[in-house]
């Protein structure tokens, strides 16, 4: 199933390991939280970042989309936005005597959605069309987004006060939730002596945006073998008849890691995924998908109550070989 070919997609390695270089700046010494986050944007997916305050949650999504020469907007989100703050409104202009519509900061290549769990429902639900679709529908009118656009959000853990836990179908449009946790001894020393994060307008841009399309289109040719496609179906199948949970992952999910695969396949000079990269990713890519029965534990939706179930099925499906 594996060869001994090398990747060689149109844009080199070495600029790929100057992205990672790039976010790795900005996020000391967690090398497969930038990883993770770099395979997500090559696979054209959406990263939901959860974690206690202070451990860099919004700097890794600044990174990211300041890594790239595009767009950039970033809202705070709170508990009294509206969901036209979010996607723009229709206004009457009494010079033209016409209605005109004023774009809201999701028209751009990347969104930083900021403590998302801060916004009442009605306002994250802003964020459904232009996740999946890559558009927006205001007044009976459709308004497309520019590529590529990606939505980078952060929340707290949803057993903060003051939050509101996302729904199903927001947390089934982002391909991967990934923890950075508290750094290591060394990384903190590094941390504390350097001052603080670095400044936004200071981190280095690598890639154009029509650049990033490029390689997103090169992702999506690495070949994944049909057995691995099996393996992939076989846990998706045991998340949805495994006693502890009480949903599964669905067809999107199934495909989100399809794509994941893929891209960090690529990050790591291959034009093929292996098993290993599937196990790497099931955690990321399903943990968000899951919804973990009431008697198993007290928090369904909690990261940790997830991906403990995840882990056991992972012992319980046959690897390919």
């Amino acid at each position: 199933m594996q060869r001994e070919t090398t990747y060689s997609p149109p844009i080199s390695l070495a600029k790929l390991s100057e992205i990672e270089a790039a976010l790795g700046e900005a996020i000391r010494g967690k090398p497969e939280v930038v990883r993770l986050s770099l395979a997500c944007l090559l696979a054209r997916g959406h990263l939901l970042i959860e974690d206690v305050p202070g451990v860099g949650k919004t700097t890794l999504a600044q990174a990211l989309a300041r890594s790239v020469d595009s767009s950039f907007h970033r809202i705070q989100f709170t508990s009294d936005m509206l969901p036209s703050d979010v996607v723009g409104v229709t206004i009457y202009n009494a010079h033209t005597e016409e209605f005109e519509f004023k774009r809201g900061p999701v028209f751009t290549h990347f969104l930083l959605a900021d403590e998302i769990n801060r916004a009442t429902p009605k306002t994250q639900s802003a964020l459904l069309e232009a996740m999946n679709e890559l558009q927006v529908t205001i007044d009976g009118r459709s308004h497309p987004l520019d590529q590529p656009f990606m939505v980078v959000a952060t929340q707290n853990p949803v057993e903060h006060h003051g939050t509101y836990p996302l729904p199903e179908s927001q947390l089934d449009r982002f391909l991967m939730r990934i923890r950075i946790g508290y750094p290591d001894a060394a990384a903190e020393r590094e941390i504390v002596r350097r001052g603080g994060a670095q400044p936004a307008e200071n981190m280095r841009t690598v890639l154009s945006g029509d650049e990033l399309v490029t390689l997103q289109d090169a992702v999506a040719r690495v070949n994944v073998d049909e057995a691995l496609v099996d393996y992939m179906l076989a846990i998706v199948e045991r998340t949805r008849t495994h006693e502890s949970l009480a949903m599964g992952v669905s067809p999107r999910g199934a495909q989100a890691l399809y794509r994941a695969t893929q891209a960090l396949a690529a990050v790591e000079g291959r034009d093929y995924a292996t098993p290993d990269d599937i196990k790497r990713l099931a955690l990321p890519v399903f943990a968000h998908r899951v919804v973990v029965n009431s008697r198993v534990a007290l928090a369904p939706r909690s990261a940790e109550a997830g991906e403990r179930v995840l882990s056991e099925i992972l012992t319980l499906v046959d690897v390919p070989l």
